[in-house]
């Protein structure tokens, strides 16, 4: 049986990215089939495609994509974690997810909640693991610590303000527009910035009390380094 699946069938631009049938996959131990109803669009995809990034040293024609969500149709030899009929999101696999049908690792499957479309569950992997690392495994950020996603309007940023929020960090969040100003509002940060703005980062060492903010987590280290350094506090991150 044949399946469709978008792939890099050389290194370049979008121009390399084609729609192709190739044999449905099956499931070896430790592997699940899962039926894709979402994929994952993240920057690293892109830079994959071009060729430049550790996590694929596969040389094309690959299937693109490294996040999705869907149902498990079967499962490997030994698996006893999911069966037939779950509802699962994918993270990081690197036997691509823009694919009719992908066998998956377990260990890079989860369960899907029943309150989440699988769009949304395809949009879990990268972003949400890279925040919850960032601000816990690296920075290590407590309950009543005042947090700053510069750049927070972004995938990444999206789910850095949600789960700061639940942990019961203080969240100050940057955007370039209004739009991304009035959406990390609603994503629940206590204030907002304009970070195109003229003298933001002094409002925002204003909003500490001139104390600094105890975590920042940056998109931009490039551009933004500096002005972090000059609004991040005693002992911060």
């Amino acid at each position: 049986m044949s399946v469709r699946a978008v792939r890099v069938t050389a290194l370049g631009g979008p121009e390399v990215l084609k729609l192709e049938t190739i044999p449905k996959p099956t499931p070896k131990q430790g592997e699940v089939l899962v039926r894709v109803h979402s994929s994952g669009v993240n920057p690293c995809d892109t830079i994959i495609r071009q060729g430049d990034y550790s996590l694929s040293n596969v040389p094309p024609p690959f299937v693109t994509g490294l996040d999705g969500a869907g149902i498990v149709e079967e499962v490997g030899q030994g698996v006893t974690e999911f069966k037939a009929g779950d509802r699962v999101y994918i993270v990081a696999e690197s036997s691509g997810t823009c694919a009719d049908y992908i066998v998956a690792l377990v260990r890079n499957v989860a369960s899907l909640s029943d309150q989440l479309s699988f769009a949304q569950g395809a949009s879990i992997g990268i972003p949400y693991y890279t925040a919850y690392k960032a601000l816990y495994t690296n920075a290590r950020a407590r309950p009543g610590e005042t947090v700053l996603i510069h750049g927070a309007s972004g995938a990444v940023g999206t789910a850095a303000v949600q789960i700061a929020v639940a942990n019961g960090q203080r969240v100050l969040g940057t955007a370039g527009s209004e739009e991304g100003l009035e959406l990390v509002k609603k994503l629940g940060a206590d204030q907002v910035f304009n970070h195109r703005e003229e003298g933001y980062t002094d409002k925002i060492l204003e909003a500490t009390g001139g104390k600094g903010v105890d975590v920042i987590l940056e998109m931009l280290a490039n551009v933004n380094l500096d002005k972090d350094l000059d609004i991040v506090a005693l002992w911060g991150r």
